[in-house]
Formats: C-alpha cells, structure tokens, sequence
C-alpha cells in the first residue's frame, strides 16, 4: 500500500505506465476506461482482483524473487512462473520483466546447460558430383482422386540441383511399376 500511494504521487505518477488506469489522473472523466484500477477495502488498488505492482521502489523484483525461489516450485519456468504470479499480482508489461528475470537466473541457466545435448564435431557431407546421383524420394499420399483415379504424388528430387519431379500415381501401384516409373523419369535425366 504504501508503494502504491509513493506511486500515485505527482513526481512519480510518470514513471508508472498505467495507461491511464488511475482514475484521478484520467485526462477524460467522462469517458473511463472499462479496465481501470479499482481501490479495495484495505485501500490497495487492484486490477480485476489481483494488485497492481508499482514500479516505485523495488517491489516487483522482490515479489518476482520470492516467486522463483518458492519452497513447492524451486526455479519455475518464465511461463509457470508467469501463470502463478498473474492470478494475484498486475503491472504493465508483466510477462516480459518475468521472462527477463528468469532469463538472468544463473541456477536456471545451469540447470537448462545440462538438459541439452553436447554438440560435438561438425561433419561435413560429402560433396555432389553429379546431378541425379544422389536423391530423396517422398509420398504425399490420401490426396481426393482426379479423373484418372490418382490419389498420390510421389516427389523425387536431386539433391545436388534441388530439381523436383512430381509423378502422379496411385497409392495401390506395385513395386513393379514404380520401378518403371523411376526408369522412365529419372533414368532420362541422369543420361542427359
């Protein structure tokens, strides 16, 4: 409470981005805003039930230290922590000061090192010498039927020119014509 009332004072009242919340200090009384800070009856205001945090002072970063450091949820996420604290606290721009608070967490930055896999040595590929030697083939399968009775695509493409064939066929085409198929589409490009 008495952060807030340091708040609202004249000198400070600019460093607070309320938006124009503050009814006392809204330019237009006729027209106030439906989201405004409401006094309860201890004579904090609130915002929807959960107190408005001024920037006044050094409130947020200690609300936002003890959040993280909770006895039940030791070092939450910017997201878990950010769901808890938004049920009972408000400022502006909450969401980005906790990701940023907990994004300077060292435990945490610790913590997450360890999860993540060590990269290791590159490995360079082996390079292409000729179009059409080395491929990737894929299905696009239960596509609707056209005329023909096609219902898949199957895309061929070089993976040293990035070219592409689309061949349509039918999902229940055998072995045998695929084979036919590849011979026909792929065979004639290599040779040319």
């Amino acid at each position: 409470m008495n952060a807030q009332t340091e708040a609202r004072k004249p000198e400070n009242i600019k460093n607070e981005d309320v938006r124009g919340m503050l009814v006392e200090n809204a330019k237009n009384l006729e027209a106030i805003r439906t989201e405004k800070l409401e006094p309860r009856a201890d004579g904090t205001l609130c915002l929807n039930g959960r107190s408005w945090l001024p920037c006044y002072g050094d409130l947020r970063t200690v609300i936002m230290h003890e959040s993280h450091r909770l006895k039940y949820s030791i070092h939450p996420g910017s997201d878990k922590m950010y769901q808890d604290m938004k049920k009972l606290y408000w400022w502006p721009n909450m969401k980005a000061d906790i990701a940023t608070y907990v994004s300077e967490c060292l435990t945490c930055a610790k913590v997450k090192a360890e999860h993540q896999r060590p990269s290791g040595l590159l490995i360079q590929p082996k390079i292409l010498e000729w179009k059409w030697d080395n491929i990737t083939m894929d299905f696009v399968t239960k596509l609707p039927k056209t005329s023909q009775g096609y219902d898949t695509i199957w895309v061929i493409v070089d993976r040293l020119t990035k070219s592409a064939i689309f061949t349509p066929m039918r999902e229940t085409d055998p072995l045998d014509k695929l084979a036919r198929m590849y011979l026909k589409e792929v065979a004639n490009r290599r040779a040319k």
